[in-house]
């Protein structure tokens, strides 16, 4: 069964399907590196190909023209996610509900796995890149991008300084914030469940808003939050989040805006 975590990250996502395309310029410019990557590791057509996360199905369009005689599949947990990848695909793709961490196929079944965008909302990797291993056949190519640890950093940041003016606790994990993935685990995480040739890089991405309230409202739409009130956290959470506003602006605008960083991380390995 799917966690609550898991649940909710669902449940954002399911929300923001419609205008997911409309915000999402840095994602957008990851499944264009993620391709490149693709291109290097993988020149021979598929039979069978899964795409992770599919979402609404961006990846999975580009990868029916390199791939016009595999058989495609997208699997996201969002139902909403689905019906826009429908939409955009046409038929090209066999379309899935379902959850990363226990992929409902048999073993054996692709040659190519991929994903863009999604393994950062899993608490841990481990699980889902075990399934993965799984459902590969020998000598087939898993290949990812995710969001890695320095992700949003100046939310972050801000969102832990707004906390500790307001004399609330600002702990890792139990703040609010989203605990990003570092390239090590991901490594690790790879290693641990039996792939070889593993391959991870980092590569900073920067997206520019006219001003915080932009950011925050790109972010909410897409249903990524990564900065909210801990459970449980009562009154003056409207002040902590003026206070952040303040701390953001005055620590990282400029005259250009404010800036929002993405650590992106590739990787790749082989059943």
């Amino acid at each position: 069964m799917t966690n609550p975590e898991r649940q909710r990250v669902g449940r954002s996502f399911q929300r923001g399907a419609d205008a997911y395309d409309q915000h999402t310029p840095v994602q957008q410019r990851v499944v264009q590196q993620l391709l490149s990557v693709l291109e290097q590791q993988s020149p021979v057509q598929p039979r069978q190909l899964l795409d992770i996360g599919c979402g609404t199905g961006c990846l999975l369009a580009q990868l029916a023209e390199r791939y016009p005689q595999t058989a495609l599949t997208g699997l996201d947990l969002a139902p909403n996610m689905l019906r826009q990848a429908g939409l955009r695909l046409a038929g090209k793709a066999d379309l899935v509900q379902g959850d990363a961490e226990q992929l409902p196929f048999q073993d054996s079944c692709f040659e190519l796995v991929v994903s863009s965008s999604t393994f950062q909302w899993l608490e841990q990797c481990g699980p889902c890149f075990g399934e993965v291993h799984r459902v590969l056949r020998d000598g087939g190519l898993f290949c990812f991008a995710l969001f890695g640890a320095g992700t949003l950093h100046e939310l972050q940041t801000s969102w832990r300084e707004a906390l500790v003016k307001a004399g609330k606790p600002a702990v890792a994990g139990r703040d609010g914030t989203h605990n990003f993935h570092t390239q090590d685990e991901i490594r690790n995480a790879l290693m641990l469940q039996g792939f070889s040739q593993v391959e991870v890089s980092t590569q900073q991405e920067v997206v520019w808003y006219s001003d915080l309230p932009q950011l925050l409202q790109a972010i909410k739409r897409i249903g990524a939050g990564t900065a909210r009130p801990p459970v449980g956290g009562g009154l003056g959470w409207r002040r902590v989040l003026h206070e952040m506003a303040a701390i953001y602006t005055e620590h990282f605008g400029t005259e250009q805006g404010v800036p929002a960083s993405y650590q992106v991380i590739y990787g790749s390995g082989r059943r």
